[in-house]
């Protein structure tokens, strides 16, 4: 039975369907294994409660063959800074440790509109800052793949939490979300299916910003059939939300990988992304990719994104912009962490902040602060914006060459939590998301999908991205990926 926590959506809701298996038996065994991997801290809040009630109503409906999608009893996860009705949201932070949304996420209510059960909210970096989940006030999310009692592997970030719990089979998908690879970064470290759909696609409502030009809901699976099933849940126009794109979003659906065809597809391998930072063996795995698709009939073509080479520049400074404005709301008069101060109401937002913010928060809503200042306004955060537009044109440009394009997702597999800690320098972590943050200028789609084990037995992963609103072909080429190379997903052995 614990076998089936591993199977895949569409076989899942066809066993309920028939009745071979129950919503109850479902969420039993979830939760279960929920206990079993306690110690990788996945979760912040398990919502077994909220889930029982759910999970009757979706018997209920089953019972009378009337299931509201395929994400009918279909447990998943969210990240902890998306908003859920009456359940804590806190960002991993003293600052929201006790605030309690009204209301759901739009992406959060879609799912439970379909039926899908909530089993908990999951761990993060600090309002998702960070590409490691190891400073949440609750914790680090350990890698399911490797623990040791002496050390752990990272799980990546800020999304670790998401993406560990898919991987241990606690549930079938996950939200996350992606202001610079949060997504798809610890899709990468976990050995799962990250997707960052094109900006507006998927509405922004209820999820707390970070970087509001950049951040997308984004879905964490084991597989792309599974992604595309929550995809089509959560996507299309809200009108609740501004950057929400109007056009009518039409239902993905893919063909089995063995009844398509890549002849003649042309596709990208960026020279700007052969960094010297990215690590032999992903350097390996990508040329090895490329080698068996264009076996398999792709064109593969160098091209060049010139301004690749400033895009972590950019991409910290108009973070660090944004950010310095959104964190601005948190000054413990409206909601939120209050400090005990009662001397002045200068000295009340300061002394909240102080203890609601890690050092982390603190230093780039300093340093966005310092970006903005009228003397250094043009200087960088305008400057900034050129740089962005030569990115976004890089991508518009390379189009009218390739369909897609072929790159690593993250630099190296995943570290381990001493050796990251012990050889930690800004410099060198300001890079982790070189291969992701331009998609997020450039408001394009990526996937991430697990290629192989490295020799150390963690995953290695390798990313898609094309243009604005291809996600058809973009997941149907990563699906033809995923079944020429059968990744060896992670099972637990009972």
């Amino acid at each position: 039975m614990d076998k089936l926590l591993h199977t895949n959506i569409k076989t899942v809701s066809k066993l309920l369907f028939d009745g071979a298996v129950k919503p109850t038996e479902l969420l039993n065994l979830a939760l279960k294994r929920v206990e079993e991997t306690k110690q990788v801290n996945a979760f912040i809040s398990v919502t077994s409660e909220r889930a029982k009630l759910q999970v009757i109503e979706s018997e209920n409906r089953y019972k009378e063959k009337k299931p509201l999608s395929e994400l009918d009893g279909v447990v998943i996860a969210v990240k902890d800074n998306f908003c859920t009705e009456d359940i804590n949201t806190t960002c991993a932070s003293n600052m929201l440790e006790n605030f309690v949304p009204s209301y759901n996420a739009t992406v959060c209510q879609r799912l439970f509109d379909a039926g899908a059960i909530l089993i908990g909210k999951t761990n993060l970096d600090q309002f998702a800052m960070g590409s490691a989940t190891i400073d949440s006030i609750y914790g680090p999310t350990k890698n399911i793949w490797k623990l040791t009692s002496e050390d752990f592997y990272l799980a990546g970030g800020s999304s670790g939490g998401s993406a560990v719990a898919v991987a241990a089979g606690t549930c079938f998908a996950a939200l996350g979300s992606d202001t610079g690879g949060s997504t798809r970064n610890p899709a990468s470290y976990c050995g799962i299916v990250g997707l960052k759909p094109t900006y507006g696609l998927v509405s922004r409502l209820g999820l707390i910003p970070l970087v509001n030009s950049m951040d997308v809901p984004g879905i964490l699976t084991r597989t792309i059939d599974d992604a595309v099933s929550v995809l089509n849940v959560i996507a299309g126009y809200d009108e609740k939300d501004s950057t929400s794109l109007t056009r009518p979003y039409r239902k993905i659906r893919l063909p089995p990988a063995s009844k398509m065809s890549i002849k003649g597809l042309k596709i990208g391998i960026p020279i700007e992304y052969n960094s010297e930072h990215v690590c032999d063996e992903v350097l390996d795995t990508w040329n090895e990719t490329a080698a068996m698709l264009q076996n398999e009939g792709a064109v593969i073509k160098e091209v060049s994104m010139p301004n690749t080479e400033y895009s972590i520049v950019c991409y910290h400074i108009l973070n660090r912009c944004e950010v310095a404005s959104n964190m601005a709301r948190y000054d413990g008069i409206e909601y939120g962490y209050r400090a005990n101060e009662e001397s002045s109401t200068e000295k009340l937002y300061a002394t909240t902040r102080k203890i609601g913010f890690n050092d982390v928060v603190k230093n780039r809503i300093l340093s966005g602060n310092y970006f903005l200042l009228s003397r250094n306004y043009d200087k960088y955060f305008n400057q900034a914006l050129k740089t962005r537009r030569l990115i976004s044109n890089d991508f518009h440009n390379v189009w009218d060459e390739v369909s897609l394009l072929l790159t690593p997702t993250t630099l190296t597999e995943a570290p381990s939590y001493n050796n990251y800690v012990k050889n930690y320098d800004p410099y060198t972590s300001a890079f982790e998301d070189f291969c992701t943050q331009a998609a997020n200028m450039a408001g394009v789609p990526a996937v991430s999908i697990p290629i192989k084990l490295s020799k150390n037995g963690l995953p290695l992963s390798l990313q898609l991205m094309g243009r604005n609103l291809s996600e058809p072909m973009l997941l149907a080429v990563a699906k033809y990926i995923e079944n020429l190379v059968k990744f060896p997903h992670f099972q637990h052995q009972s």
